[in-house]
């Protein structure tokens, strides 16, 4: 794949559609009961057949140190740390893991644990445990999709890569880690690398294989405090993309405590803006933008609809980090002038959550700093404050000489 630049935070879609009307008051942000994890018996594989997904070829430059955003939350590892003396329990550093054999059985993913409401949107179907720290999935990446749906007539959406990603880390987190289900869950960074020529629609009914391995994993009793996950996809053998997040928890006393005043104003309205247009933004749906006009080139407003169903599938006291991420995508596309915007490198790092009822302004620079290659470096500023940074790189189509 060819090396290229920086990247944003991850997304869904909410039209107020299923009952959820656009920016109505919200009633809870608890995450719903998990149910039993249905089993599936497979065929051994050998131990040897595993690839771990750090191998890397002569061809296939490694995957960065990264950086990563989630549904859940988008606060800084310091947010999720309770004043002194709050909680009984403190994060222990990071134990050594044991390579112990796995069963050889498949389990599936439900919506549930991968916290989406619609079986549609959720991306992973199935796993296996290799060992204690990696594991074997299997997804479907639709042709079609409300959100995730294709950029142009020949390439699937990038940020299908993230949101796959950021849901298989949850499930993980569930259903190999002990995260209780009512956990909360903040991903701090996030780092994609795609080959767009290796994401095409034509593929699309290929399941998608990837390995993904566990590390930094730290407890908290016999629950999960943080943990990193890295990923590599491959779709009929071919290397598509990698991948790497941070994914913290905390428990919903611990979220509560920290997030007191803006849980009390869950019953205020969020104003919804005015979009800028669909085609600006890379979007082919009105309801899909998530950027506002603001008063210069280069610089939008974020614009908030709490009743999109996959951008805000529950309701949510502040901006879900998928949000941010799509902002991202959409202020490259814009700035940019690329149609499509197909970047080949992503990455993001979330500073503070993102409130519902404060603006955020959206700002771009757009760089050249190699040819053929445009890098938009996106940051978003609340009350002043830096919200989150992140960096898209895509490649300039080519120029097609005139034989005339």
């Amino acid at each position: 794949m060819p090396q290229t630049g920086p990247l944003s935070a991850l997304t869904e879609d909410q039209t107020g559609r299923e009952g959820c009307p656009a920016n109505a008051t919200a009633t809870t942000v608890e995450n719903p009961p998990q149910t039993v994890v249905p089993q599936e018996t497979a065929p051994a594989r050998p131990a040897a057949a595993e690839p771990a997904p750090s191998a890397t070829t002569a061809d296939e430059p490694a995957l960065p140190a990264a950086t990563l955003t989630d549904e859940t939350e988008t606060a800084p590892p310091a947010a999720l740390t309770p004043a002194a003396g709050a909680e009984s329990t403190s994060p222990s550093p990071p134990s050594p893991v044991t390579e112990r054999p796995a069963p050889r059985s498949h389990t599936v993913v439900t919506k549930e644990l991968a916290h989406r409401t619609a079986e549609t949107d959720v991306f992973p179907a199935r796993w296996t445990r290799i060992s204690d720290t990696r594991f074997r999935f299997t997804a479907h990446w639709p042709a079609a999709h409300p959100f995730f749906g294709p950029v142009d007539d020949r390439h699937q959406d990038p940020m299908i890569v993230g949101e796959t990603l950021r849901q298989a880390s949850m499930v993980l987190a569930h259903a190999e880690f002990g995260a209780p289900a009512d956990t909360h869950f903040v991903m701090w960074d996030l780092t994609v690398r795609v080959d767009p020529a290796a994401l095409l629609l034509a593929d699309a009914a290929e399941p998608v294989e990837f390995d993904v391995v566990c590390s930094e994993v730290r407890r908290r009793g016999r629950g999960l405090h943080s943990m990193r996950t890295t990923m590599e996809f491959r779709r009929a053998g071919r290397l598509v993309a990698r991948g790497t997040g941070s994914t913290g928890c905390t428990s919903p006393r611990a979220y509560r405590r920290l997030r007191a005043g803006k849980l009390n104003a869950l019953d205020t309205p969020v104003p919804l803006l005015a979009g800028i247009a669909p085609q600006t933004a890379g979007r082919a749906r009105a309801e899909d933008v998530v950027l506002a006009p603001a008063d210069r080139p280069g610089v939008w407003n974020l614009r908030v609809d709490t009743g999109h169903p996959v951008l805000f599938p529950r309701p949510n006291d502040h901006v879900p980090g998928m949000v941010l991420f799509e902002a991202a995508r959409q202020a490259a596309t814009a700035a940019s002038g690329l149609h499509p915007f197909l970047p080949g490198r992503m990455t993001a790092e979330f500073a503070r959550y993102a409130e519902l009822h404060s603006p955020c302004r959206i700002e771009t620079e757009v760089l050249e700093d190699h040819p053929g290659e445009v890098t938009v470096r996106v940051s978003g500023r609340q009350d002043g404050a830096l919200v989150f940074t992140a960096g898209l790189t895509s490649a300039r189509p080519a120029r097609v000489r005139s034989l005339s």
